[in-house]
């Protein structure tokens, strides 16, 4: 009765037809509407088979590209320089020691100027060095103070770094503030920590992460232009080619893939290692890389013939590698590791050829300047330490 009465009282508004019309048009459909068969489910026996015969057939392939790759290797690079004479045994000095961390340094990088460099270390601090006199330049305070990875710009404007976080901090050395280097930008969007971060310019700017992917930047905006998914692991390290045109990337599921910044595209994956590879360094001539790995080995792949050319290790070493770096010339491989060492290894003979023993901590992180003149070395008990 109450229905009737409030459809009877809607008669008494100019616009009552129109609602009657549409009350009406409401109970037709649905007389009408027959109720949709939704389709069985998809067994999940047959889903599991279905996998299973991917994973089978992935596994051959794998194996086909394998046994093509032995095919096509007729030598290895020790075999291939037998008749090139072995390199004397080095005598590095130490020239400098930078001291102002209170904790464990992480990662350092030099400027292009070959005379800065910038670490990052737990004390929550970035410190920017004079390499020459051992002074400070800069020290940067950080919110975040389990930090992993920093970067100098290529312009010697820029500073970068990142950690746990989970994102990727950048100052201006330029534009001061107060007397500090000012925030430039905070880029935000990866879900794991940061563990590297490298400048293609005062624009872009690169980053890998513990979410498993990498990511290119676009600082003034700060925005994700790119994102490069594929790996099934952490990401620990990355490395820009000469030209800037790709990358590489190194995981803890022990590959390392090559990428096109270009495309986005994954061009090739490198396989050899036994263990989470912490870091990758290219060839000066941006045709080969070497990889530094918790196996104990420091391995350098080809990219031309998409296989391992050589691996670097001892019956003596049994820690992991940390971080490595190419001397200016390709021939020399030095090498970060848990034993408080940095080795240094001759590339096209796979010997060692120097023990540098300066430091009472890991080797968390090496760097050669871009002219080749110095190394330096960051350890866990704090220091730097400049190289020649």
């Amino acid at each position: 009765v109450n229905g009737h009465h409030f459809l009877l009282s809607l008669f008494q508004f100019p616009f009552s037809l129109v609602l009657v019309a549409l009350l009406q048009q409401v109970f037709a459909s649905g007389k009408h509407t027959t109720p949709q068969k939704t389709p069985p489910p998809f067994p999940s026996s047959s889903l599991k088979m279905s996998f299973d015969q991917l994973k089978v057939e992935n596994d051959q392939l794998e194996n086909k590209i394998s046994a093509s790759r032995r095919a096509c290797s007729d030598t290895n690079l020790i075999r291939a320089t037998a008749s090139i004479p072995t390199l004397p045994r080095l005598n590095m000095r130490v020239r400098r020691t930078l001291r102002g961390h209170l904790s464990k340094i992480y990662a350092l990088h030099w400027a292009a100027d070959n005379r800065h460099i910038i670490s990052a270390s737990q004390d929550g601090k970035l410190i920017v060095w004079d390499a020459w006199t051992a002074n400070k330049i800069h020290a940067i305070p950080l919110t975040c103070t389990f930090v992993m990875t920093c970067a100098y710009a290529p312009s010697g404007n820029l500073v970068a770094c990142g950690g746990l976080d989970n994102s990727c901090t950048i100052f201006s050395l330029r534009d001061e503030h107060e007397g500090r280097a000012r925030l430039v930008r905070e880029l935000v969007g990866h879900n794991g920590f940061l563990s590297c971060c490298r400048f293609i310019n005062d624009r872009q700017i690169l980053t890998s992460s513990g979410d498993t992917t990498c990511a290119l930047w676009d600082i003034e905006r700060g925005q994700r232009i790119m994102e490069f998914a594929g790996h099934s692991g952490d990401v620990m390290s990355l490395s820009l080619s000469p030209d800037k045109n790709l990358f590489l990337s190194a995981a803890c599921d022990a590959q390392a893939k090559l990428w096109d910044l270009r495309d986005g595209r994954c061009r090739q994956t490198f396989k050899g290692h036994d263990g989470d590879i912490n870091s990758v360094q290219f060839f000066p001539s941006g045709e080969a890389f070497a990889t530094g790995s918790d196996d104990h080995t420091c391995r350098i792949f080809d990219i031309r013939a998409d296989q391992e050319v050589a691996c670097m290790s001892h019956e003596t070493i049994n820690s992991g590698v940390t971080s490595v770096a190419f001397s200016r010339s390709g021939r020399l491989l030095f090498a970060g590791y848990d034993d408080f060492n940095c080795n240094v290894w001759d590339t096209l003979k796979g010997e060692r050829v120097a023990i540098l023993a300066q430091h009472e901590q890991r080797v968390s992180c090496v760097g050669v300047s871009d002219d080749g003149q110095a190394l330096c070395t960051g350890s866990w008990d704090s220091l730097l330490k400049v190289w020649n």
